[in-house]
This record gives C-alpha cells, structure tokens and sequence, in this order.
C-alpha cells in the first residue's frame, strides 16, 4: 500500500507488465528507437482492446494514452486513468481539440504521448485510414512520430475478428506478441507518411516472424482433424472426400511416392512435376508431395511441350505425376519420367492402408510430425515452384516458401473473413499461383470447403457445380466472368456471396451486369507470381464489419495485412506523394524466394526487400490501390510514354457498350520509323464500329493525340488471345502486332 501511494505510476506500469506477460509471450523490437529522455508521440496500429496496455507495459517511460473517455469515465477506472495520466478524448470538434492541445502541453513538458491513429480497433487486420489528429498534435511541439506496429495479436479474445469482442477462446498457452518500434520520423508533412511507415513496420514484423509459425502441412494436418467426419472437397466426378480421408489418401500416397517413385531413381530429387487439373486428386497428390518433404511444380498445360519442357529441364524435374486421360489429351512428349497415379493403385498395400489409418485418425498431430519430419521445416524452406513466362516467353521459375504462402493464406481468411460454412468454387488451376495459393493451401490451411472442376472456363459445368453445392465464394478473372455472365443462370450462384477478380483489370460495367444478374458485386484484388500472389484486395460488401470504408471501386485494395506498398518514380527511384502515379514496389513476408537459378534477374526485381511489380500505379490518402497501367503495355512514342490501358479502356467503353460477354478490342504496339512506335488496336469481328468511329470519338474525348491510333493501325482476328489463367497474352498480342505492321516500321 505504502509503495502504491508512493510512486502509483511505477506500480500500476508493473501490473500492467506483470498482466501482459501472464497471458502473453512478448517480443519488444527497436526499443532504442524510444527515446531515453525527451517528447515523443507514438502511433501505432490499433488491433485489440489490450494495445493501450502492452506499450505502458514495454515503454521504459511513463506513456500517456489518448483514450476516448467512454472507456475512463466510470468509478473504477477514472481514477486509474487520472494516475496515468491518459488524455480522454469525446466527441465534437471543440472536445476534440482540447485533447490535442492536452497531448500538445505533455509533449512540450517532455512526455512520451501515444494515440491510435486509426481511431478505432481494426475490423480485419489490414491497416486503415489515418485520422488528421495525428499531424495536429505534432503541430507547435517540438517532437517527432515513433510509428509502432503490435503484430500477432489479430484473433486473439480481444480483436475484432468475428465481428465481436470476447467471442473467441483464449489460447491456453502464453500467446506469442511482437511490438516493433520503429525510427522517429522528426517532421512528417502528412498523415500517409506516418502510416506508410507503420505499413513498412509492419511488413518488416511479419516476415521476421517465418522461423517460428506452424507452416503449411502442420495447419493442414490439423484442419483436416476438425472436419475428420465432414465432407471438406468435392469434384464435378460427383465425388466428395471428409477431411479424414484426404489425410488418410495424402498419407497412402506419400509413403507410394517414397517407396515406388522417389526411392528408385531419384531419392535425391527435390522438385517434381505435377501435371493434373483441379480436382480431389490433385489436391491430394499436392498434399502427398509436400509431406513427402518434396517442392512440388505444378506444371501449366495450356503451354505447348517446348515451354513446358523448359520449365521441366530449369527445375531438373525427373518424375511428373499425372493421370492416363491427361496425357491422352495433351498427347505430348516430357523430357522426364512420366509416372501414372493410375499405375499407383494397385502397389497400395494393408501395410499402407494400416498404417495411414493410424496417422490420420489415431496419432496425436504433434506426434504426426514428428513421424514425418514436418517440425524440421522452416517458414523459409520452399513449398512450391510457379512458372511465370510473363511477357516474355521464357519461362522463369517463382520459388515460393512456406512463409509466403502461409501469410497469404493467414490474409485471405483475415480479409474475406472466411468460415467453416464457406463454399469455395475451385476453377483456378493450381499451376496459376491465384489457384495454387487459395483453392488448394486456403481449402488445406483453413476450415472451409471446396468443389472443383477441372476447366474454368467449361460455364455450364461450372454453374450447375455452384448450384449443386451451394458455392459462396468464387475466385477468378474478369474473362472468366464475362463468361459465366453468358452462360449461367442467375439460380447457378443462387448462394454466392463473395466474387473477387484478379489477374487483370475488372471493369465496372462487367460488374454492373454481374450484380444484376447474379445479385452479388465482384470486387477486385491485386498481385503477381512473385507475390505470392496476394497483394492487396477490396472488402466484399457481404463480409464488411466496419463503418470504416473497406472497398474502393476502380482500385484493386488496400495492402493486406503485412504488406506495405510504396510509390517510386521509375527512373530516380524517388517517393512519390499520395495520387501520383508511378512504379509500385511491394515490401512483405509474401515476396518470394527469388527465381529458380536466376540469382541476377531475382537481384534485378528485389531491392532492399522491395519488389518491384513492373505495374504504374498510384495510392491514395486511405491506403487504397489503383493500377493505372503497366510498364510493359507502354509505348513510347515521340518521346512519351503512352499508356495502353488508358487508351484500351476508352476503346471497350465505346465498341463494347453494355455488352461485357467478351472483350472485343484491346490496344497493343508495333515499331515504328517515324515515332519509334505506334499504337494497335487488336479488335475481333464483333466490333461494328470503323476504325475511323473509334478514333473520332477518341478525339472527342479530348485525349492527347499521341494517345490515339491511326485508323490504318486497326487489325481484326478471329479472338483476342488469353493464357490459361484468363490473362490477355500480351505476347501473343506483340507478336501478332508486329508481323502485321512490320513492313510499315
């Protein structure tokens, strides 16, 4: 008692570090970035009820807290908060402005000050808006900014996940909080260069953190116990398999893989092929090879045999693993042993099956790893190959570790707020790291199911697989959607709650129709092979908790948690201010390894952690993306860089109208003589419209004149071509582009 009414700050800075370590298992990093004496005002991140505590907890000094007064104004804590000297802030601008002149005097006394500059506790994890408060408060106070980042505390008791405080189990072990301090940021000029900080903090505090989260195979184990008896994938075969029988197949199929495949010729091998649609088999051949401890390739089979090859011989595969009717249909030669699972049924022995069964229904999971090595692995161990031609043609391989994908996959559960009766619809093939990522490692990492088929782009089969299993999520591309406006029925996606696109633009009229017919608006999201892919993605509507805007339409997202994402002018490489646009650079636990034995083109792209995406794009004052072009559908005319998708875009509103079935013109380049290049409008039979209408309604749209084409730089094909993921080819496009016009370069 005596000691309490002595120094009451010191025993109450004890309690609270005594509370906190009981229940947590604490981390502090850059503590010197706290200064010993002197003024500072923190901002961090705002992710549980507890925040306030944790940083009175690990600050050497004395913190004064900006609290909304709702939480101090009772009996009990008013007088707690009058002894640590928090700074109650309500509502109104003449309230407001008290607590900032308040937080103003305690700096210039020399007092360590920390307010949230979000305003709330987040609703998903991802980092929001920043209110102007911030910036007032340093205004006539000789003090810099300290941004703070409080990671790993997303889903605990007390975090918003689920929508709602204290919902949620607590851990019964201490559970593991990293809180990162970051340097001081002496005169910040706007609120985006506080929070940009703290996003590079954050991005900074989760991929520090891959040596000692549960990778991939671990959760998957697990994942598959909870649904032991309830269905968790299905296939348009009609046939379904419990999350108890996936491990049980996994396992059979791993111990045949070791014994007749892996052991005979090649025990050595680490990448191997796999050649197989969506499908229960091919996620269960995937599950196999990794817990065989293998990286496995999914290899993309829309390519033709020389790039596949090269892909087989860049990763020194020897074996593939694929079935009788692929290989039928793609009637190809591989420069490697093709292995038939359907020549693997017969070798599986009561042994295999005895033991299996064990594993997957008996043996404690801690036990389970063990037995099969998985608590060796490491979050910067590979998980998977991805081969990305790019624009090129050359085929680079995307090395992908257990922590990438693992972040990821942690982001898309935070972000869409996935749940146990969610249904995914698998189209995306698992050589596409869209499809790799979320239809095979978020159905085997998280508590949701998933029905899949093997083509994309096989509508009907599609819709009536959606109808069947009352599918609420649907991932995909734009193309892919216009498609399934064509010919689905609005009763095909009668459940569906959440549509997201990615890999390429997603316009608004497409949406327009989609919602119409559908009842559901797609939202967009962004990424790259390098990324993991998951960048950044806008909340669905159906799935928003907060009263925060979470959605932006025309911009693909705000980063995912983990992720921070920086503006650059392409050639000095400087910071750009909030709406220009310029190169984006992507910094996070989701940028890959590097690529596959290329070490100089992986130095090319990866700068002191930064990923440069080759996309221009701009950022706006709450942290949303908007992609405004690509460096590579550029053309640099006159001197000037014009942008393909600036001009493609004014094309399809005008040709296309409200018909969103396909894409019926898009703009590429060709050389050219007299201006070094020139524009090409690509365009199938379908558009009515002369080239001389096009170009005179450009011209009436007021664009610049090097942005528009020729009329006699118009070329019809028979369709605009598209990847297999539903990309458009630009190669293909150039190509084409330029065998026309080569003679007029």
């Amino acid at each position: 008692v005596y000691i309490v009414l002595v120094i009451p700050q010191a025993t109450i800075r004890f309690m609270a570090w005594l509370l906190t370590h009981t229940f947590y298992k604490v981390r502090v990093y850059g503590r010197a970035n706290l200064p010993e004496e002197g003024p500072a005002l923190l901002a961090p991140n705002h992710v549980t009820w507890l925040d306030g505590l944790l940083l009175v907890a690990v600050s050497p000094r004395p913190v004064r807290l900006i609290i909304t007064e709702s939480l101090v104004n009772n009996r009990w804590t008013r007088g707690l908060a009058r002894i640590m000297g928090v700074i109650p802030i309500r509502s109104g601008p003449k309230a407001v402005r008290s607590a900032i002149d308040a937080a103003r005097e305690a700096l210039n006394n020399g007092e360590l000050v920390c307010i949230f500059p979000e305003g709330r506790i987040s609703h998903s994890g991802q980092l929001q808006t920043f209110k102007p408060g911030v910036l007032e408060i340093t205004k006539g106070a000789e003090a810099g900014v300290i941004p703070v980042y409080l990671d790993e505390l997303w889903g605990s008791i007390f975090t918003l996940r689920g929508g709602r405080l204290f919902w949620k189990w607590p851990t019964l072990s201490p559970r593991p909080v990293s809180i990162w301090f970051g340097p001081e940021i002496a005169r910040p000029k706007t609120v985006y260069e506080i929070r940009n900080a703290v996003q590079a903090l954050a991005a900074e505090a989760v991929t520090h953190r891959k040596q000692r989260t549960m990778v991939l195979p671990r959760l998957m184990i697990r994942k598959c116990r909870k649904a032991m008896f309830r269905w968790k994938i299905a296939d348009s075969t009609d046939q379904s398999l419990t999350g108890g029988q996936l491990l049980l197949r996994s396992l059979i199929l791993r111990r045949l893989l070791l014994r007749e495949v892996l052991a005979k010729k090649a025990a050595d091998e680490k990448y191997v092929g796999i050649l197989l649609p969506p499908s229960n088999g091919a996620v269960v051949v995937n599950a196999a090879v990794t817990l065989a401890g293998r990286v496995a390739c999914n290899l993309n089979y829309t390519v033709s045999a020389d790039v596949m090859n090269k892909c087989i011989r860049k990763a020194n595969i020897k074996h593939v693993l694929t079935s009788r009717r692929v290989m039928d249909r793609l009637d190809m030669k591989l420069d490697a042993d093709v292995v038939l699972l359907e020549d693997l049924a017969p070798k599986v022995t009561k042994a295999d099956k005895a033991v299996g069964a064990a594993l997957a229904y008996a043996t404690p999971a801690v036990a389970v790893d063990r037995i099969l090595g998985l608590h060796r692995l490491q979050g910067d161990d590979e998980l998977t190959v991805i081969f990305t031609s790019g624009s090129t043609g050359e085929p680079k391989g995307v090395v992908l570790t257990f922590h990438n994908l693992g972040t990821n996959v942690e982001a898309v559960e935070h972000a869409i707020k996935l749940n146990r009766q969610d249904i995914l619809l698998g189209v995306v093939p698992f050589f596409h790291s869209l499809g790799y990522m979320v239809t095979l490692w978020c159905v085997l990492g998280l508590d949701i199911h998933c029905v899949y088929h093997y083509s994309p782009l096989d509508a009907q089969q599609v819709g009536q697989l959606a109808r069947k299993w009352g599918a609420t999520i649907l991932i995909g591309t734009a193309t892919f959607f216009r498609n399934y406006l064509r010919r689905c029925e609005p009763e095909d996606f009668a459940r569906l709650e959440v549509a997201v696109a990615g890999a390429e633009k997603l316009p608004i009229p497409l949406c327009d129709a989609f919602e119409e017919k559908f009842g559901v608006r797609p939202i967009e999201g962004y990424g790259t092979t390098e990324l993991s892919p998951l960048v950044s993605v806008n909340i669905p509507p159906s799935r928003s908790q907060s009263g925060e805007i979470d959605a932006k339409e025309g911009s693909v997202g705000r980063p995912i948690a983990g992720v921070a994402a920086r503006i650059v002018d392409p050639e000095t490489w400087e910071e750009l201010p909030i709406d220009t646009p310029g190169m984006l650079l992507i910094k996070g636990p989701n940028v890959m390894k590097g690529y596959l034995h290329e070490p100089e083109k992986t130095a090319d792209v990866i700068r002191d952690g930064w990923y440069t995406t080759g996309d221009i794009a701009k950022l706006d004052k709450h942290g949303f993306i908007e992609i405004t072009g690509r460096i590579s559908r550029f053309s640099k005319i006159g001197g000037e860089m014009v942008p393909h998708l600036n001009v493609e875009e004014a094309i399809q509103q005008f040709v296309q109208g409200g018909n969103q079935d396909e894409i019926i013109a898009v703009v590429t380049s060709a050389p050219c003589e007299k201006k070094g290049e020139r524009l090409v409008v690509v365009h199938t039979p379908k558009m009515t419209h002369t080239p001389e209408e096009v170009v005179n309604h450009l011209r009436s749209l007021r664009l610049p004149n090097l942005w528009i084409p020729d009329a006699d730089s118009f070329l019809e094909v028979e369709e605009i071509p598209v990847l297999g993921s539903g990309k458009l080819d630009i190669k293909r496009l150039s190509d084409v582009a330029k065998e026309r016009f080569a003679a007029m370069a």
